[in-house]
């Protein structure tokens, strides 16, 4: 008879390092659900929501302190580095309460063994506090605060369980953070309905206090037979197509973001950014692609040419490959039954990882834009190629349009890095260009006349060199 997923084991029982264990050869990234896919709103396109339906029988949803002491731990243990990052996501974590953040503070600072310790917390902040933030700034926590834009934009879809708008809640939980001085980000869901206000959404959270902004497109398959009405009823999404590339077109979710759109999304508040911004407020997306640019490998695992080290640990020490294949087969194990280094480093992970470059269709491999995309991520590859190959990113036309739209101006903040100057100095080459003849092409200066980046050096020094 199995062992109900209530009923854990004691500590003594929890796998121990190996005596020969060895520090895995990588570094790898977890995402924590203590509390599972449970949350006190009800955000019409959250696909984790569904995931109750991988516990059916399940009544107590609250990570237990046998798992939390084994994975930090084992986390810890497990890596080679010397600053360990724990992410604490949900569902809702602060659903979790306040004590459990703070054993969580005691047990990483029990098993640190002189490594630094930070962590990342992902929150809606409708139940932010003034406890919380004193506690996230106390404990130097960062936080990730999830927020669509304006009110109308972000209530669009983002609602409480009886479906009433969350925006003042929100809002208030970032003034907080604000007044208590937390190190926060924001978190924009790129949907149908905000996809055509880019401005809109980069001023408002620019003025709201956020430098740090990251925009993931919304991207949700339908399950087969579905019927929609203005939203789809619960557990009705499809699975995401598997790594390995075999899987046949889908109709999307009615608030998935459009490909084309989300390019221009994009590339629109690329635009301001660029003319403005550089170096004042830090966009995910443009701060990785300009690493790219510079020859870099991508900062995000989604850009990546292989995937498979971030993975998701659910509330009862199950890990499974990553955060959007929390499904039976992607299931790597226990951590209470076998070590987070042997899972990681798994057979099964490691193909999982892999697949993503040897399934790339011909199509992407011959793209000239393949060193930005490497085909992004493999749950969204469930469209066919024009020459009728399985395996084409959903968002492919989106990526295309906004990679060669920024393209010219990643070349040159590129350059400036590569002549140790600061990117930012884009900003006075586009705010004060050249003269021109009669036509679009420039007037190069002579090679002993100031550069008109505004540099103060000669142009040959300069942007001539």
């Amino acid at each position: 008879m199995p062992i109900p997923l209530d009923v854990l084991p004691t500590t003594a029982s929890v796998p121990a390092a190996p005596m020969d264990f060895v520090a895995h050869r990588f570094p790898f990234h977890v995402m924590s659900k203590p509390i599972g896919p449970i949350c006190n709103l009800d955000c019409k396109y959250c696909f984790y929501l569904e995931k109750e339906a991988l516990y059916p029988d399940k009544s107590n949803w609250r990570m237990p302190d046998t798992v939390l002491e084994a994975y930090i731990r084992q986390y810890i243990q497990a890596q080679d580095i010397p600053e360990i990052t724990f992410a604490w996501q949900g569902g809702e974590p602060t659903l979790m309460g306040i004590d459990f953040f703070r054993r969580v503070v005691q047990l990483q600072k029990q098993y640190a063994n002189g490594k630094a310790i930070a962590n990342a917390f992902q929150t809606n902040g409708t139940l932010l506090d003034d406890d919380w933030c004193t506690f996230f700034k106390d404990e130097d926590f960062l936080i990730g605060l999830s927020i669509d834009g304006p009110c109308e934009l972000h209530d669009y879809y983002r609602v409480d369980k009886s479906g009433k708008p969350t925006f003042d809640l929100v809002l208030r939980g970032m003034d907080l953070l604000i007044k208590h001085g937390v190190a926060f980000n924001t978190l924009c869901v790129v949907n149908r309905q905000n996809q055509k206000h880019p401005l809109e959404v980069y001023n408002f959270l620019k003025q709201h206090g956020s430098g740090f902004i990251q925009f993931i497109p919304l991207v949700e398959r339908a399950g087969d037979g579905h019927t929609f009405g203005q939203f789809a009823p619960r557990r009705t999404f499809a699975a995401p197509p598997s790594p390995d590339g075999r899987d046949r077109p889908a109709p999307v979710t009615p608030w998935s973001v459009e490909p084309l759109a989300y390019g221009q999304f994009l590339s629109t508040i690329f635009d301001q950014w660029v003319r403005n911004d550089v170096g004042r407020v830090f966009v995910q997306l443009f701060d990785v692609m300009l690493g790219v640019w510079t020859g870099m490998e991508a900062a995000l695992c989604v850009f990546r040419q292989r995937c498979g080290k971030a993975m998701a640990l659910e509330h009862n020490g199950d890990l499974y490959s990553c955060d959007h294949y929390v499904y039976p087969q992607y299931k790597l194990g226990n951590i209470l039954d076998d070590h987070l280094v042997n899972l990681a480093s798994s057979p099964q992970q490691i193909k999982f990882g892999n697949d993503k470059l040897a399934t790339l269709p011909k199509y992407c491999l011959d793209c000239d834009v393949r060193f930005a995309c490497n085909g992004e991520c493999p749950r969204h590859r469930f469209m066919m190629t024009p020459d009728g190959e399985a395996g084409l990113n959903y968002l492919c036309a989106g990526y295309k349009h906004f990679f060669a739209h920024i393209d010219p101006h990643m070349r040159t903040m590129a350059q400036l890095l590569n002549q140790q100057r600061p990117p930012a100095e884009i900003m006075t080459m586009l705010n004060n260009p050249r003269p021109s003849f009669e036509g679009d092409d420039p007037i190069p200066p002579q090679r002993n006349h100031p550069c008109p980046c505004g540099s103060g050096k000669k142009y040959k020094k300069c942007c001539g060199a």
